[in-house]
């Protein structure tokens, strides 16, 4: 074997033989086992076994064909672990509902009568012409429904980094990596890349996963809480006491006037967890973390704007917590219906 490829075929199975040890982990060995660490667990085996039978054919076609077939198989459960791995640590599902138990079981009944009826080792040209376009179609779909259940997620992630708590960019990152493997996959499938390169793709997914898990201090904020609320609302008696607690905080410290606040820092102020503080702020004020302090920081702008007649404008957005410019004078025209300018002039005719 030349040595390009002894490199290639070194990673890669270490890749998948480091995901079974990694699905092992999350099925048997993790302190905390939940329905989202099973699924993970699910989901970090099917991919391996999928990956581990590309780079076992890549290297050997005469391999087998049972465990062709076997890796087949598993790619079609990649999709439907997924995304009840999103589902179950978005919604933090405390035991497995009995319809997802159902669904799982049909998945598995017709994949395994579809191998048993006609088997890799009789029929390849079943399983290379009909069953694997059936496959890569179904492991799309789901990863079209984990894109739309993500939504939100993928939202605060890229466009409202400032709400986003290392639990959504945990998710975020297993999604998008399943959609760069899924890629990989369907790119090969098509020609358009070497057929190694879905392993090595996922191989060195999983080692950067691993490498930024080991150099964080703590773990335990990639994974969903059990503690977290979002099945039972807040009474009005809490809605009420939580309010009164942020405005004290605000009036008090003032923590708008910091221009890098994230949510996790003002929850970690008022002792909440970062989702109870976003649940609260979404069911009860009706806003989210930036609009709640970004009103706070045009209240105090209008305040400057009126007393402070030295500082620039600009210099006012810096002042009440503002980064930029352009943000000062979008939020501002947004909240108050003009720019601060005109607002300004406005209170010196007046």
């Amino acid at each position: 074997m030349e040595l390009s490829k002894s490199i290639f075929f070194f990673f890669s199975a270490l890749g998948a033989f480091n995901g079974l040890l990694l699905s092992s982990y999350f099925f048997f060995f993790a302190k905390r086992r939940t329905v989202s660490h099973y699924f993970l667990g699910a989901l970090l085996l099917a991919l391996s076994l999928r990956v581990g039978k590309s780079v076992l054919f890549y290297f050997d076609h005469d391999l087998p064909k049972i465990y062709l077939q076997i890796g087949l198989s598993a790619c079609f459960f990649i999709g439907p672990t997924l995304y009840f791995f999103l589902k179950s640590g978005l919604n933090s599902i405390k035991s497995l509902p009995c319809d997802w138990g159902i669904h799982l079981l049909v998945l598995f009944s017709l994949i395994a009568l579809g191998g048993i009826i006609l088997p890799y080792q009789q029929y390849p040209w079943v399983w290379n012409r009909v069953y694997v376009p059936i496959i890569y179609t179904e492991w799309a779909i789901y990863l079209v429904a984990s894109g739309i259940l993500m939504k939100d997620v993928l939202k605060k992630v890229f466009f409202q980094r400032a709400e986003a708590i290392p639990y959504d960019l945990w998710m975020a990152s297993i999604y998008l990596i399943n959609v760069l493997i899924f890629a990989a996959f369907l790119w090969a499938f098509w020609g358009g890349l070497p057929y190694i390169s879905a392993a090595i793709t996922f191989s060195f997914a999983l080692y950067v996963s691993i490498f930024i898990l080991l150099n964080r201090k703590k773990n335990d904020d990639l994974f969903p809480s059990t503690s977290r609320i979002n099945s039972k609302k807040l009474s009005d008696e809490e809605a009420i006491l939580w309010q009164n607690k942020l405005e004290q905080l605000m009036k008090e410290k003032q923590v708008f006037r910091n221009p890098n606040l994230k949510l996790q820092d003002l929850a970690q102020e008022l002792r909440l967890s970062p989702h109870q503080l976003s649940q609260f702020l979404n069911e009860s004020l009706g806003k989210n973390f930036t609009q709640f302090i970004n009103e706070y920081r045009i209240v105090e702008a209008c305040k400057l704007l009126k007393t402070d007649t030295l500082l620039s404008i600009e210099g006012i957005g810096d002042e009440v917590g503002f980064n930029s410019k352009s943000t000062f004078f979008s939020t501002f025209k947004k909240i108050k219906g003009l720019t601060p300018a005109k607002y300004r002039q406005h209170i010196v005719k007046i």
